[in-house]
């Protein structure tokens, strides 16, 4: 281990949702221009991954470039710093138990009782000593998710206590996440949840050298004053988590509070306040000079961070094009149910999103959207499902394949335009068995999608089980759908275009998980441009 490397360890307390994802990469940000960052996120569930969960309760899963389903916390990281993580950066339960087992098994603990303190606590700690090591990390950002006081986090608690042993006082710096509620009788910031969050985490031994209180108003100095006599914290280390309109701005408003100069004292570091290409960018967002509405026609609108990066790839496009930005979350199983038609539902709408998802609810819905935007030259993206459902509606209603659908929505169909991935084929395990991570496609010449990616070749990572059935991609072309992108080593169609429309265009791959604030996701670009320029022709 080497002497000189810092840690920075993130904690939450109160309630679940703070943003601690948020408030790490916001940190990690300012630090990174000069200091190479790796972030590591412990979650405390016994899966081993995201992959199997709905994302109405756990919201999107993240994919990474190797194939890793990651916590959402990961789009965070990778946007703030720059960076492309890596499955074994995500620690969770399920993965440690996975492994203390195997070593249990093959009689790595030698005939020893195992148990939860040393045996546990020490594989966490090899697990993030062994990825600073691989890494060559000058700092590692390790957020631990979760509540302190939350018992599956209770063991991640003791692993970073033990941590400050293990590499020195000076080494280490422990952040925590807190809220400060306004309650609406009194109108008066309120400490308490902060002071019992505070004591929770000292009794599990671990004093913060810095506390950040997520509020709807910056800290007075009243507030900052009273947690600091209560929870033995200098009242310069005490930072307002603002609720913001976006979260770009965080970093900033960290740094205007003198954040970096905390953690220059504490660790020993000389990282120097810079002016940010980023700022020009915020400003953008700022003082739009026009503004559009993005329909996103799913069926997982009941959490909207089931879409978390779409949201961004949106924003990182508006603060290009200088333009505003209405989300219009479409819930489609409302139009399959006839509560409203796709006419209605898309009024006033300039361009569509018909974004990824699994099984069949809400699908004819979803088909009745691309129906309208394809007949009324409304401007519409598709991602992952979204290309497939665009074929299959291509399929029904220019090629007359009566009923033509995907198997994965109806296993019997006389026309499978998409069908299960030969590969897919007998495997029945659910996690991490999709094909997932960064894949490259080859881009047709002349096609829209080369021109909005200015290459022949790109990357895009994939989350998927099936494909654009290859016994009809002759058929489809023939009847004027372009497959512009392949995946040439299986054929499998990566993008779609339909020649002659304003912006039909679909991709097998969710180029949403690469966007950046400073590199918008090409696909996204070109969608609110088609968008804008629909609204100005409207």
């Amino acid at each position: 281990m080497r002497s000189t490397r810092k840690y920075i360890v993130v904690t939450g307390g109160v309630i679940s949702g703070l943003g601690k994802g948020i408030a790490a990469a916001s940190i990690g940000h300012l630090l990174s221009s000069q200091y190479k960052v790796v972030p590591v996120k412990l979650d405390g569930y016994l899966n081993v991954d995201p992959g199997t969960m709905n994302p109405i309760e756990h919201g999107e899963v993240f994919v990474l470039d190797d194939g890793g389903e990651v916590d959402m916390d990961f789009g965070h990281y990778e946007r703030f710093l720059n960076v492309n993580c890596k499955f074994e950066h995500n620690l969770t339960m399920g993965k440690v138990f996975e492994e203390i087992r195997a070593k249990e098994r093959h009689g790595d603990y030698l005939g020893k009782t195992v148990q939860f303190i040393p045996h546990v606590v020490d594989v966490i700690k090899d697990k993030i000593n062994s990825i600073a090591e691989k890494e060559d990390a000058d700092i590692m950002l390790i957020e631990v998710g979760g509540t302190v006081g939350d018992m599956e986090s209770d063991l991640y608690i003791e692993a970073m206590r033990q941590l400050q042993n293990d590499v020195g006082e000076e080494n280490i710096l422990y952040v925590h996440l807190t809220y400060v509620p306004i309650p609406a009788s009194v109108h008066e910031q309120k400490s308490k949840p902060t002071q019992q969050s505070v004591y929770e985490l000292r009794r599990r031994g671990i004093q913060p050298n810095i506390i950040i209180g997520r509020c709807s108003e910056s800290l007075s100095p009243e507030i900052k004053g009273k947690i600091a006599s209560f929870c033995g914290v200098d009242k310069k280390a005490i930072f307002t988590g603002l609720d913001v309109d976006n979260v770009y701005k965080i970093p900033f408003l960290f740094e205007e509070e003198g954040i970096i100069e905390i953690i220059n004292q504490r660790l020993g570091l000389q990282v120097i306040s810079n002016i940010d290409s980023w700022k020009q960018l915020l400003h953008n967002l700022e003082n739009p000079t026009q503004e559009i509405t993005i329909a996103l026609c799913g069926k997982y609108t009941a959490l909207t961070d089931s879409y978390a990066s779409i949201k961004e790839a949106l924003l990182h496009c508006s603060a290009h094009t200088k333009s505003k930005i209405q989300i219009k979350f479409i819930e489609t199983t409302e139009i399959e149910e006839g509560k409203i038609t796709a006419a209605d539902a898309l009024q006033g709408v300039n361009g569509v999103i018909v974004p990824g998802g699994f099984g069949s609810r809400g699908v004819e819905g979803k088909l009745e959207v691309i129906t309208f935007c394809r007949e009324n030259n409304i401007p519409v993206l598709g991602i992952c499902f979204g290309l497939q459902l665009m074929v299959v509606e291509f399929a029904r209603n220019v090629c007359l394949l009566e009923k033509a659908n995907t198997t994965e929505v109806d296993a019997l169909t006389a026309h499978p335009v998409v069908d299960l991935m030969t590969e897919q084929k007998g495997i029945t395990a659910k996690g991490a068995t999709m094909r997932l991570g960064a894949y490259i496609s080859y881009l047709r010449e002349g096609s829209l999608v080369r021109k909005l990616y200015n290459s022949e070749i790109v990357s895009e990572r994939h989350r998927h089980r099936y494909e654009v059935n290859q016994r009809y991609h002759q058929f489809l072309l023939e009847n004027g759908l372009s497959i512009s992108g392949l995946y040439l080593e299986k054929n499998l169609t990566e993008f779609i275009e339909l020649k002659g429309h304003s912006y039909f265009i679909a991709t097998q791959a969710h180029p949403e998980l690469k966007s950046r604030l400073s590199t918008p996701a090409p696909l996204f670009l070109g969608l609110v441009k088609a968008a804008m320029e629909n609204k100005r022709i409207i």
